[in-house]
């Protein structure tokens, strides 16, 4: 009688950064604390539920604990979740990179990719050459004049040129004379240590679509942000509307799908495949919109490797099409695995 072939298991590492690492339960955590944690957590559980032996990797400011991993696990995949390096943002790029330089396949976004959509003034000019719609903007480094460009007029929002997650974002970023827009510049100077980014500030809702894919992308629904118990406030995914709880709960901040006409829908499905190509995106992305009472759509920013929590938008908009969260985990493993980074040259 032959004896049954044994079917290897599959091997990941998780990549997250090393404050974030999946460890012990979450329910160990504060509720704020889960906020910023959930998506390491529920990625890890479901890599596990696929049936991939997985090995959480803390990442921080060497490139020796990636090394080590490879070497030891031989991974199928590496699901990256790194969000900075060394405590830099931008820096996600280069663990990108070093993936690449050791043939290892990952999930999420390339590196040219991420060093597109990381800078917010090259994403606008970008898309601006090609003819999109994109806010009017100018950038303020550090320790440079400070003087507004007379083509910039108020109101404006104000926000780091590179930082990702609402960083330095909150009520006070709109500004509407120049004195609040030194002061406000001088603000993200100070806590994000980058360079400041005004743009001209566009009414209208906030609407977020997904896209995953490498050479051919899907576009998932539109899904919208909104404030239910608003004083007729601007509407701002401020800081602590990204990760405070009490906070969203208190001021009724919410996402769900956009109600929005056909001819609409299609037209944010098109111009996000469009975007999402012109940056050189693989993986899988969220693209912020604000779409005015005439339907114009102003994108605000492209996000690569966003949040991917079981209770987050990109999941949520997901299982509103019938994909449940362990089939997404499993088809953005399979967009890294199959991703070659030949084809995003050119």
């Amino acid at each position: 009688m032959a004896k049954r072939k044994l079917t290897k298991k599959l091997r990941a590492i998780l990549l997250a950064d090393e404050r974030l690492l999946p460890e012990g339960d979450l329910s160990d955590f504060s509720e704020k604390q889960r906020e910023l944690r959930k998506t390491e957590f529920d990625v890890r559980d479901a890599i596990e539920a696929l049936g991939y032996e997985v090995f959480s990797i803390g990442v921080s400011d060497d490139l020796s604990a990636i090394r080590g991993a490879i070497d030891a696990h031989k991974p199928d995949i590496a699901f990256n979740l790194v969000e900075e390096f060394d405590g830099i943002s931008h820096f996600d790029q280069h663990v990108v990179s070093y993936l690449e330089l050791r043939k290892q396949s990952y999930t999420g976004c390339n590196p040219r990719g991420l060093t597109l959509t990381r800078d917010k003034a090259l994403t606008k000019k970008i898309l601006a050459y090609h003819g999109h719609k994109v806010p009017e903007f100018a950038i303020f480094p550090t320790r440079r004049s400070l003087k507004r460009p007379n083509v910039l007029a108020f109101p404006l929002f104000v926000k780091s040129l590179t930082e990702e997650g609402s960083a330095g974002i909150s009520g006070a970023s709109i500004v509407h004379d120049d004195d609040k827009l030194r002061e406000r510049i001088e603000f993200i100077h100070r806590t994000t240590e980058s360079t400041a980014l005004a743009e001209q500030y566009i009414e209208g809702r906030e609407i977020y679509v997904g896209v995953m894919g490498n050479d051919r992308v899907t576009v998932l629904p539109p899904w919208e942000f909104s404030m239910t118990k608003g004083n007729g406030g601007p509407l701002i995914a401020s800081d602590r509307a990204k990760w405070d709880p009490q906070y969203q709960r208190q001021h009724g901040l919410e996402t769900g799908p956009a109600k929005l006409t056909k001819k609409l829908e299609d037209h944010l499905s098109r111009l996000s495949k469009e975007i999402y190509r012109l940056l050189g995106i693989s993986g899988y992305a969220r693209l912020d919109y604000r779409v005015t009472e005439n339907g114009d759509a102003y994108l605000l920013e492209a996000n690569p490797n966003p949040q991917i929590a079981k209770d987050e938008d990109f999941a949520l908009s997901a299982k509103h099409v019938g994909i449940d969260y362990p089939a997404l985990i499993e088809q953005l493993i399979q967009y890294g695995i199959n991703y070659k980074p030949s084809n995003m040259v050119g």
